[in-house]
């Protein structure tokens, strides 16, 4: 078993990290004191985009792109470590055209995009010309359970009409948004089973009827793109706007986020190297009663234990994202269930310690600890909660024990597999 990065991965790796060290780490001041002030930094991130593009550091979370298409075709493997070092900076992703919901819904249109739909949409998400957003969850049920989903997407002359509130749509007051894909219940009739039920549109923001409501704060931060409630109220669109096949919504959902998870996985282990970073060297500056807080034994537990269990968890996700990469997302799945739980909890532990050594600095935004651990704590919603993630694994345990212990005494029937965005 080989634990090395290829030569072509270790290359990518290089010129990123200089590219961040010599142009987006540099202007990190510039990007926080307008994004505090509610101004977005589009232009900031419009420049460096030009740059990042012309350095070939661009669409580099796409295995599939064709030849006429702008970016490096990387596989999931390949891509991992290199979204950990965009991690690190949490707003850099945008810069390489690699940011969530974009690269899901790139690689949704990658899948079933009609001609039509790949012109309009998907090439001008690829160019970076073009942001988007993701409509799946619902104020007003479970999300850990999609089948609730109460929004309607019902046939209008030759069209569709959409109708339902939907919130923590990410991405959605970028000033370059100009679309969403929703997810609604498009039969509600008993001829088809539960998860056949729900389709996806392909919404433009400007259609009548789409309003937002407001920005949602993340544990009282407001992101600049936003965190929003959307609310269609009688929105018509054409038949153009179904993306893939009618009572397909579930189906597409589960493509559209396995490697979605393996790339928020490996920016939360880049932050969790950050923060490790910084923890240590605080440690090793800060003095108190009279000696180093590195020579503290109880920080140095923190240290060693931050150090171990970001190294387990990078193992865990790489193995996730090879085994997609070699067998499929279905084959993965419970992969990278596994690893949606461990990252989410690694982040908020490993940000925790850090906080403490830094003291009350640690709950200011003279760091980004802060808000790192919020992001962290905002993980185990995001994509499916935790616990729905937890019932994945354990259905594969118990699947697995009683085909090897030949066991007939159990019949466990776990819920449907997370779909949540």
């Amino acid at each position: 078993m080989d634990f090395q990065y290829n030569p072509k991965t270790q290359a990518l790796r290089a010129r990123l990290q200089d590219f961040m060290d010599r142009l987006v780490l540099p202007h990190h001041r510039e990007w926080h004191d307008l994004a505090e002030r509610g101004v977005h930094p589009t232009q900031l991130i419009d420049d460096l985009k030009a740059l990042a593009k012309d350095e070939g550091l661009w669409n580099l979370f796409l295995p599939a792109l064709c030849e006429d298409e702008p970016g490096t075709r990387l596989s999931n493997i390949e891509y991992a470590p290199l979204a950990e070092t965009m991690g690190r900076l949490y707003w850099a992703s945008e810069v390489f055209n690699c940011s969530a919901p974009d690269t899901g819904n790139m690689e949704l249109l990658h899948l079933v995009a009609t001609p039509e739909q790949r012109v309009k949409y998907l090439l001008p998400l690829l160019d970076g010309t073009m942001r988007s957003a993701f409509a799946m969850t619902e104020p007003d049920v479970a999300s850990s359970d999609a089948t609730d989903i109460q929004t309607t997407i019902r046939p209008s002359g030759i069209g569709y009409v959409v109708n339902g509130r939907k919130w923590f749509t990410t991405g959605a007051m970028h000033p370059h948004c100009r679309f969403v894909i929703v997810m609604g219940v498009s039969d509600d009739g008993e001829d088809r089973a539960a998860h056949q039920r729900h389709s996806m549109l392909l919404v433009p923001l400007d259609t009548p009827g789409v309003r937002i409501l407001r920005n949602l704060p993340i544990m009282h931060h407001l992101s600049v793109d936003g965190h929003c409630e959307v609310l269609f109220r009688d929105v018509h669109v054409g038949p153009e706007a179904l993306l893939g096949e009618s009572g397909a919504g579930f189906k597409l959902a589960q493509a559209r986020l396995g490697p979605g998870r393996i790339h928020h996985c490996m920016r939360t282990i880049g932050q969790c190297e950050l923060a490790l970073d910084l923890m240590g060297e605080r440690a090793l500056e800060r003095r108190a009663f009279g000696k180093r807080l590195a020579d503290q034994a109880n920080i140095r537990d923190w240290i060693a234990e931050s150090r171990i269990e970001i190294d387990q968890a990078r193992l865990l996700v790489l193995r996730a994202a090879d085994r997609i990469d070699r067998e499929g997302n279905r084959a993965a799945r419970v992969d990278v269930s596994a690893i949606k739980v461990l990252a989410g909890r690694l982040q908020t532990r490993v940000l925790d310690r850090a906080m403490q050594v830094f003291g009350a600095m640690g709950l200011t935004s003279d760091t980004p600890l802060a808000l790192l651990w919020t992001w962290g704590r905002a993980l185990r919603f995001a994509d499916g909660p935790d616990e729905v993630h937890l019932g994945v694994v354990a259905k594969a345990e118990l699947a697995r024990i009683q085909q090897a212990t030949g066991s007939n005494a159990m019949h466990y029937t776990p819920p449907h597999e997370p779909v949540q965005g």
